[in-house]
């Protein structure tokens, strides 16, 4: 897990993904590869593209000066980094440059404005790119390593998102696996601890038993009560933890106050 991806744009949620992928980048001793969408505008009612024609060249403008400052900052940081530039929608670039990273950092929803629409870029994101989405509050600074909560729901989503984050699990000081049980799940959490034992990860688990509250209210609680620096999660999966999208993903993405890990 050493190449980190991260999404250069000009909104609200830029800083929180920036000082994400550069904590990730330096635990992980990686390196941060930025991709810069210039994202083309969805402009109603303009029937001969002038409209279009003149949001898009404001947002060059943007994203030129975008680039500049952030090229500036990332030359006095101490990670090794690269730049590339897109014009387009922005899954289909982050697609397209996630094609070689390990994780990729976005944000799960901007709660001031609605566009870009972060929720749905990294559903789509998670979902086809089949790496883990680092999937950030837009008013949370920084990503804490220090204690981790899988939430754990025994499908091969979560197992996948686990495997693939055991670099950043193994910077832990504290790892706990949360499950709700459903009777749905196909692998036991005291499985995945004895897996993550096997690589020098030793985690605790909790499990509950609660058939009427909603799986994220069970996560989200779970979260606070222990306090969880991040939740790790598999995505799109049958069981009651991961419900198909419109469910429990979409809600964690939608109102999740720690950052999120996503796997499918």
């Amino acid at each position: 897990m050493k190449n980190i991806l991260f999404l250069a744009h000009d909104d609200e949620g830029q800083e929180a993904r920036l000082q994400a992928a550069l904590d990730l980048t330096r635990a992980l001793d990686g390196h941060l590869s930025c991709i810069d969408v210039t994202m083309v505008p969805n402009f109603a009612g303009d029937y001969d593209g002038m409209g279009s024609a003149m949001l898009l060249a404001d947002e060059r403008d943007r994203e030129a000066s975008n680039k500049a400052s952030l090229q500036a900052r990332l030359a006095s940081e101490d990670v090794a980094w690269s730049w590339g530039d897109a014009t387009g929608f922005a899954a289909e670039a982050v697609l397209d440059a996630a094609a070689l990273a390990d994780l990729i950092v976005l944000n799960r929803k901007l709660d001031q404005i609605p566009h870009p629409d972060f929720a749905e870029l990294a559903s789509r994101v998670v979902m086809k790119a089949r790496k883990p989405v680092v999937a950030m509050p837009d008013d949370v600074i920084g990503f804490k390593l220090g204690r981790a909560l899988i939430a754990w729901d025994g499908q091969a989503s979560s197992a996948a998102t686990m495997r693939a984050c055991i670099p950043l699990l193994a910077l832990a000081e504290e790892v706990q696996i949360f499950m709700a049980r459903d009777g749905a799940e196909q692998t036991e959490p005291t499985e995945a601890a004895q897996y993550l034992s096997r690589h020098n990860i030793h985690a605790s688990v909790h499990i509950v038993d609660d058939g009427l509250t909603p799986a994220d209210h069970l996560i989200a609680d779970e979260a606070a009560n222990w306090h969880a620096d991040y939740v790790l999660m598999g995505a799109y999966g049958r069981g009651r933890l991961m419900e198909t999208f419109g469910g429990v993903t979409k809600r964690m993405l939608a109102h999740g106050k720690l950052p999120l890990i996503l796997g499918h």
